[in-house]
């Protein structure tokens, strides 16, 4: 491994603008030597591409601005071709970094094989406001580690932001898939089966909760996201190899049926009993 090998940050913009110029300079400011800045602007209708471009004459950094929003995910995936590092964090332009997460991420890809690395997190609110860990303080032994497939199955306990990944992941999978509504249960679940992930017990990124925010909507009545949990899970059948894995995507489909019946997106239900 290199001494500093190049790290990409892709902050992901959308109607952010009382937020991007903090995201960015929290890129900026990384106590990491070597990081590379994509900002994507999806169809911004706010004032988010006239901050980005001001900061842009301010910084040196790419922008790709996107007239008409095409999504998270093909966004995103705009921002990882252009991008040249070995390892990459998907930034949302209203989280913030810490200035040591890049630092400290390069350092648990140093201690094995792995594809991805996350952190804690610590939640904030739309003023910045503190609301809490991701995870309980001194947690490490209980936040699984490894070989995760299974118990990304079963459960959503990674915060999105937290992540830095590996080149090579991302590559092996064509990005993000464009079909979907949503990235991050897709992407674990597809990286998972063939990639090592480690935890760091470091509180290294802030995530802001808003109530209009992707994560919020994927619970929202008749929400649109429900269609794509589906195809993950149905990508999950064709993944998976052992009776615990299949037992675990049995309760994950019960699981989102009653999702279903919360939400109103009744139509969903066939599918999801054809997979159990």
């Amino acid at each position: 491994m290199n001494e500093w090998p190049l790290v990409s940050v892709v902050c992901l913009c959308h109607n952010q603008g009382a937020y991007v110029e903090e995201a960015i300079a929290s890129v900026t400011n990384q106590r990491y030597p070597s990081v590379e800045l994509i900002v994507v602007d999806d169809g911004s209708a706010d004032n988010s591409k006239t901050i980005i471009t001001k900061l842009s004459a301010k910084y040196a950094f790419h922008f790709i601005n996107i007239q008409k929003s095409i999504g998270n995910c093909a966004a995103f995936n705009q921002g990882f071709k252009k991008s040249k590092g070995d390892y990459i964090i998907d930034l949302a332009a209203d989280d913030i970094l810490m200035a040591n997460r890049i630092s400290k991420g390069m350092d648990s890809f140093k201690a094995g094989d792995y594809g991805v690395t996350f952190c804690n997190v610590l939640n904030i609110d739309k003023a910045g406001n503190e609301l809490g860990l991701h995870f309980e303080a001194n947690k490490l032994q209980s936040v699984p580690q490894g070989d995760v497939y299974l118990n990304l199955i079963q459960k959503y306990f990674i915060s999105p932001p937290s992540m830095m990944i590996k080149r090579e992941v991302l590559e092996e999978l064509n990005g993000y898939d464009e079909t979907l509504s949503y990235e991050d249960f897709d992407f674990w679940i597809r990286s998972s089966r063939n990639w090592q992930y480690a935890y760091t017990d470091d509180v290294l990124v802030k995530k802001r909760k808003l109530p209009d925010s992707l994560s919020t909507r994927q619970f929202a009545f008749r929400s649109k996201h429900q269609l794509s949990t589906l195809r993950v899970c149905e990508k999950i059948k064709v993944l998976n190899r052992s009776r615990s894995e299949d037992v675990a995507l049995r309760k994950r489909c019960f699981y989102e049926i009653r999702q279903c019946i919360r939400q109103a997106n009744f139509q969903l239900i066939p599918a999801f009993l054809r997979l159990i």
